[in-house]
């Protein structure tokens, strides 16, 4: 076994690849984008959010996600409200007909988790996700900062600075 194969990165990164990967086709086959489904799916049954905060949660860039939700809301499916306080924001919320919209693609989603953890017991999947959360929720605050570092610890990586290995690599 390589290091690859137990390391936690790799190993997420990988088993989120295989499992959007099915999921984005059944998407596809319905003719429906992977960026408007994530909207619709993080807007389902829930609050407004503000663009930005709906950008963090969708895993896209806010301008990208701000061209989105006015596609959306041309075709009725989510609605644009200003933030009391602060005219810059706005509050982005589902209507009924996203609702709608975005109601079978979310059965579809489940069938594909269920397909996905089979083999896995109600247990070790509440287990799992407990264990995703919980990492997500630690390294959510230093977003792209790794793993937050221990007052005293130094550096968060003793890895050489990314000049050294492109000077070794052009050495080879």
């Amino acid at each position: 076994m390589g290091f690859v194969d137990d390391y936690l990165a790799y190993l997420l990164a990988r088993a989120s690849h295989l499992v959007s990967r099915g999921f984005h086709a059944q998407l596809a086959a319905r003719g429906v984008p992977v960026g408007e489904w994530r909207v619709l799916a993080t807007l389902a049954g829930g609050r407004p959010l503000t663009v930005g905060e709906l950008a963090a949660r969708v895993l896209m860039k806010q301008p990208t996600v701000t061209k989105l939700v006015i596609r959306l809301e041309a075709r009725g499916l989510v609605r644009r409200t200003p933030v009391t306080g602060d005219r810059r924001k706005v509050h982005v919320r589902i209507t009924g007909a996203g609702e709608r919209e975005v109601a079978p693609l979310i059965a579809a989603a489940r069938r594909h988790e269920a397909e996905v953890l089979e083999g896995l017991d109600a247990t070790e999947v509440a287990a799992l996700k407990r264990a995703l959360r919980h990492v997500i929720h630690r390294l959510a605050d230093g977003e792209g900062q790794g793993v937050p570092q221990r007052p005293g610890s130094g550096s968060s990586s003793s890895l050489s600075p990314n000049r050294h290995w492109k000077a070794r690599r052009h050495q080879a």
